[in-house]
């Protein structure tokens, strides 16, 4: 899987991806993540990649053209399932729209700044737009970094344990239960026997029920589904 990141300050997304999962999948050939730098495509001497607003109003807007030259360039070199699109207004990242981007083969992702983008290039280019919360980032590169992690992790063969993913919380509109590791007893914090029983179908059960539970009281939303 390839994702290209269209990016005014790059240098925010070099650590999130060169490390840990995300640099064992791109180590493995599994997922390749190439940065681009969107002034090397500024116009005039300066590079430019913002100008004012038409009409006024504070705030400056990430030009078209600088944009547009990459995103035909990119486009002449391979086909691309989605051009995505950072922005606050987007439509709500949730793990579903993960699990479906983690089958495509390439996608673009253009992070915002500034005021935003050129209203043309949502037009002309974008497929899909998305929100990773209800909030305003300084710009797209920290979201466009979650979700490259979230979908890269799905890739097969990037876990270790190929089935971890699958019992993730969100993947059946449930939060995960809780989990225990050693020892069994800490300072008089045990953990539940059940856990211990060596009885699979008990534990599974149990798994389910707190899953439930949990769901219940931190994100009931979850159950409308």
């Amino acid at each position: 899987m390839r994702i290209d990141i269209i990016s005014a300050v790059p240098d925010l997304l070099a650590s999130p991806l060169s490390h840990s999962i995300m640099q064992r999948a791109q180590d493995k050939g599994l997922l390749e993540v190439v940065i681009h730098n969107l002034r090397e495509y500024g116009i005039g001497k300066h590079r430019q990649i913002d100008d004012y607003q038409y009409g006024g109003g504070a705030g400056l807007v990430m030009m078209i053209e600088p944009i547009s030259i990459l995103i035909e360039k990119l486009k002449a070199q391979r086909a691309y399932d989605e051009v995505i699109y950072m922005t606050p207004d987007g439509q709500l990242y949730e793990q579903s729209h993960a699990n479906e981007l983690s089958t495509y083969e390439n996608i673009i992702i253009l992070c915002g700044h500034y005021k935003g983008v050129d209203q043309r290039i949502r037009d002309i280019y974008i497929t899909r737009e998305i929100s990773i919360g209800s909030y305003v980032l300084s710009g797209g590169e920290l979201g466009a970094a979650v979700l490259v992690d979230s979908i890269g992790r799905l890739i097969p063969g990037v876990l270790n344990d190929g089935s971890s993913a699958l019992f993730d919380s969100f993947q059946d509109d449930l939060l995960a239960p809780p989990i225990y590791t050693r020892p069994a007893n800490y300072k008089g914090a045990v953990v539940p026997d059940i856990l211990l029983s060596g009885d699979d179908g008990k534990i599974e059960q149990w798994r389910q029920e707190k899953s439930y539970q949990s769901t219940r009281e931190r994100r009931p939303d979850l159950l409308d589904n």
